[in-house]
């Protein structure tokens, strides 16, 4: 649900819209009792939809959708974990099944994410059970071997790896049958639990039976279609276009590390002689020469023209291999096809609002550009620094084009030369690390500065130094902390109360902000977990764990010589050298 500024007020789901819109606005039904709801209703501009392929899909989606805009009227989980994923390490010797609340950077195996964290404990339980898997975190990769086995080994529920009671090979073929099972092939598993809930029904033993029937709807509620994907997946944008004599819409999904995040829908002009070949080619070339991201995977849904120039293009901008796809068959086949309902769905329902919003953010724009008298302002940059007393000190980039927030092109910075709460240095290395590096994405109309007139100087300073002839303006605000006007070449020019200029700006401030913020809690909270070896070259997760295991604190390591710890299980001559070249 969004408001007349763009803002969006709500996201919800359901398997029948019409139904579950329509309670908002019957009389005396229990929504319009709540103050709440009625204001939320009263602001209600229009509505925007996403077509998804299942509930599960629409659920993980609204999880996203509400984290990224944080809507006024969702109520917010504060903790900000998000749905479980079951994690398979399978890069350890003994791999392990457990819960984790995100997917990792790493070599383990992740399915989900799920919904139902309950069914989750269930079936990792289930599954640990079944297939004799360990329940401990002990670390098995250096072969050291416990002389006795923990409890579970004698209730018959782990074959106790830690004291050497099964090889690597045959604990890895049950690895294997947990993972088919968490592909989806439960059919044996459910008919034998099946016959196991009859067998104790008909025995009067109810209360097994109730347990078993428990198992029996966590493994359902598990086993509906996933992805499973580990770290060396693909982030993928899917293309499709929907066209009638006069408009042609484009929708873009983005899926990255296997969950769908959002979608961007865009319009086009085109001629009617031109194939749908010639309209996506066209939409990839503007799209992706303006944002510093591009995925591995582009999924089409028709062949593009000049595919070798595009494809060398994509991939000298990303550093890596890029492939554009036409799927024929399969799951990406069926992206294709949820892309192509979504933008049937807008060319039929929202094109005129779409025109209509456009042309108002068009003309926003040049009002903007004829408030500060510069020729035009589409493509405008803002930068934010976020930092407390110093700490984590970090900026945000964020990207506004024809008065629209254009994600994709979005740029986090962690400042490298500058200690301290000093943020005229900071915005200087951030803005000499824009403007010198060609790889992110075009360069803006105007540079718009919140911080004030030693911002806005610091920023022209870059630029010249740049030999850059890009206009810097800064985004003033009232004494209630509201944006009030634009500083530009030390003149102040104000906003036209409830123009939609004063909008844009209002937006592009606060994006900003919140783009900032979000990412310097993110490195908050990473470094709750960081230790001084993660600094040291070649010191990886394993050599650290070891070092700290011999060692038990970190002093110790500091006065450790190089063949100590060359001694230590894992370690060799040039990682020991490089911790102590580290610490002397």
């Amino acid at each position: 649900m969004h408001d007349e500024n763009e803002q969006i007020l709500y996201v919800g789901k359901a398997v029948d819209l019409h139904n579950r819109v329509r309670q908002y606005f019957r009389s005396g039904h229990g929504h319009n009792n709540s103050p709440k709801i009625l204001k939320m209703v009263s602001q209600i501009s229009y509505f925007e939809y996403i077509i998804t392929s299942s509930e599960m899909e629409a659920l993980v989606l609204e999880c996203n959708l509400i984290k990224e805009h944080r809507p006024k009227y969702n109520t917010i989980m504060t903790d900000d974990k998000g749905y479980p994923y079951i994690k398979v390490t399978i890069s350890e010797k003994f791999p392990r099944l457990m819960m984790s609340h995100r997917m990792g950077r790493d070599k383990s195996l992740y399915f989900g994410p799920y919904t139902d964290r309950s069914a989750v404990h269930n079936t990792i339980a289930l599954i640990k059970k079944m297939f004799s898997i360990r329940n401990c975190n002990k670390d098995l990769n250096f072969g050291n071997l416990d002389e006795r086995p923990c409890l579970y080994h004698q209730i018959g529920q782990c074959d106790a790896p830690c004291a050497g009671y099964i090889s690597q090979e045959d604990y890895h073929k049950k690895i294997e049958k947990a993972i088919k099972f968490l592909n989806g092939d439960t059919k044996d598993i459910i008919q034998e639990l099946k016959a196991q809930m009859e067998n104790e029904a008909s025995n009067l033993e109810f209360e097994k039976a109730a347990k078993t029937r428990d198992l029996l709807d966590s493994i359902s509620k598990i086993s509906e279609k996933q992805r499973v994907d580990n770290n060396g997946s693909e982030d993928r944008d899917i293309i499709a276009i929907a066209r009638n004599n006069e408009d042609v819409v484009i929708s873009i999904f983005f899926v990255r590390d296997g969950t769908l995040l959002g979608r961007e829908n865009h319009h086009m002009t085109s001629d009617i002689s031109d194939t749908e070949s010639d309209i996506i080619t066209e939409f990839i070339k503007q799209y992706y020469t303006g944002t510093p991201f591009v995925p591995k995977e582009i999924l089409t849904e028709s062949p593009i023209n000049e595919m070798e120039l595009i494809t060398s293009f994509l991939t000298e901008k990303k550093g890596q291999n890029v492939y554009l796809l036409v799927p024929q068959k399969g799951d990406k086949k069926g992206l294709i096809q949820l892309a192509k309902d979504n933008a049937r769905l807008v060319l039929e329902q929202d094109i005129e609002r779409i025109k209509r919003a456009e042309k108002r953010t068009t003309l926003a724009c040049q009002d903007i550009a004829n408030m500060i008298g510069i020729e035009k302002a589409i493509r405008m940059e803002a930068f934010d620094i976020s930092n407390i007393s110093g700490y984590h000190s970090v900026a945000s980039m964020v990207v506004f084009e024809n008065g629209k927030p254009k994600r994709n092109a979005y740029r986090k910075f962690r400042l490298k030369t500058v200690e301290g709460p000093d943020d005229y240095a900071s915005m200087k290395e951030v803005l000499s690390r824009r403007y010198s590096d060609e790889k992110l994405g075009e360069l803006p109309d105007v540079i718009m500065m919140d911080g004030g007139k030693g911002q806005v100087h610091i920023a022209e300073m870059v630029i010249d130094s740049l030999g850059l002839d890009i206009p810097v303006c800064g985004m003033v605000k009232d004494d209630n902390h509201r944006t009030r006007g634009l500083y530009y070449k030390d003149k102040e020019a104000v906003f036209p109360k409830g123009s939609e200029a004063l909008h844009m700006i209002t937006a592009l401030q606060d994006e900003t902000h919140r783009f900032a913020i979000t990412y310097h809690k993110q490195l908050r909270s990473d470094s709750q977990t960081h230790s001084i070896l993660d600094d040291i070259e070649g010191i990886g997760p394993k050599r650290k764990k070891a070092l700290l295991l011999h060692y038990k604190d970190i002093e110790k390591i500091k006065t450790a010589s190089i063949e100590e710890m060359e001694q230590i299980e894992g370690m060799n001559r040039k990682a020991a050298e490089a911790v102590y070249n580290f610490f002397n």
